[in-house]
């Protein structure tokens, strides 16, 4: 899964939640039985949501960082592989918008 892509789950989720919280206040005035045991269920669910969604955002943030430094440590161990490679990459990226 991309980065984008798991940035853009993370965001619906949060709306997702966003919104479950936003029902749970609208109904809080609804007294039934029902109600409020389906609002305690949907309460815990979104909570545990809440503490997952942090738990994932934490890991990817630590798994972007570790990728950052990889890659730093990679440049400085192999400065003229990695000119080379961006030279590389730029000559692709100028041909493919040079045919447009």
């Amino acid at each position: 899964m991309s980065e984008a892509t798991t940035h853009r789950l993370m965001e619906d989720l949060k709306a997702v939640v966003a919104d479950a919280e936003a029902l749970l206040s609208a109904t809080a005035h609804d007294a039934s039985e029902k109600a409020r045991d389906a609002r305690q269920r949907a309460t815990g669910s979104v909570e545990q949501a809440r503490r997952r969604l942090e738990e994932l955002e934490d890991e990817l943030k630590t798994r972007a960082k570790a990728a950052a430094d990889d890659a730093h440590r990679y440049v400085k161990d192999n400065p003229w592989q990695s000119i080379g490679i961006a030279a590389a990459v730029g000559v692709v990226v100028g041909l493919i918008l040079g045919r447009r």
